[in-house]
């Protein structure tokens, strides 16, 4: 079961403040561009698909690559932008053994209770020599990451995720090892002022898993740091890339 039971009202949120703009997509693409290997009649599956900002981004970046979405939430998948979303999670992905080159799994890793079980189920369904690729916000090395600047009591909930170390284990019991891991500057927003304007709780779990009185003492250090501070807001996550 996901750490989240998203809704219709996360799913809205969701929708509203975490899709990034082409700016903020663009150093991911030239990261996957780096990594991912791909062919004529590839397939990648999204798995954890959300409301599919990734999904609609692959097919625009491979537009010969057939993307197939999953997604467990049902209000997730009522507001997916990829025809076609599945109903399923990382222990039951609804595909054919040895039906997909690659796969995608962008900030979900910590909704996922069991890795070893999730990565049988993903060597499953990868062709040989297939691809898992991992963005996700990683215990200790949030510095990078403005959320965690102005919120710093979600470092605690951060520290529950798993490793880097965890998932690596997770994915050596099915054959699979690090080929890559990078971290990713990405712009999360054109000015802290729109970012603070479009933050919404509910799309992000961290906040969620805080106190009421801590989530509004980190709305009070974004207020005043709008005042003062300008530029794009600029994030960095982890791209872990296991074959």
């Amino acid at each position: 079961m996901a750490r989240i039971a998203y809704d219709g009202k996360d799913a809205a949120a969701f929708e509203t403040s975490r899709h990034l703009s082409d700016h903020g997509l663009a150093a991911w693409r030239a990261a996957v561009d780096r990594h991912l290997r791909t062919g004529p009649h590839d397939r990648l599956l999204d798995l954890g698909a959300g409301t599919g900002m990734w999904a609609r981004a692959f097919t625009t970046w491979y537009p010969a690559m057939e993307v197939i979405a999953v997604e467990p939430a049902a209000a997730m998948r009522a507001r997916c932008r990829h025809p076609g979303v599945l109903p399923g999670d990382a222990a039951d992905i609804p595909l054919d053994d040895d039906h997909v080159d690659a796969a995608w799994l962008s900030t979900i890793i910590h909704h996922v209770p069991d890795l070893t079980a999730a990565a049988r189920e993903l060597r499953r369904v990868l062709r040989p020599g297939g691809q898992v690729l991992i963005r996700s916000a990683f215990p200790g090395r949030h510095e990078a990451i403005a959320l965690f600047r102005f919120f710093p009591e979600a470092v605690r909930v951060l520290d529950t995720f798993p490793t880097v170390e965890e998932v690596e284990a997770a994915f050596a019991t099915v054959g699979m090892s690090t080929i890559a891991f990078e971290p990713v500057p990405q712009i999360t927003g054109p000015s802290l002022r729109e970012l603070t304007a479009n933050l919404r709780r509910e799309a992000h779990t961290p906040l969620q898993l805080i106190t009421d009185a801590e989530y509004a003492a980190g709305l009070a250090r974004l207020h005043r740091a709008c005042e003062t501070e300008d530029g794009p807001v600029i994030d960095t996550l982890d791209l872990l890339v296991l074959r």
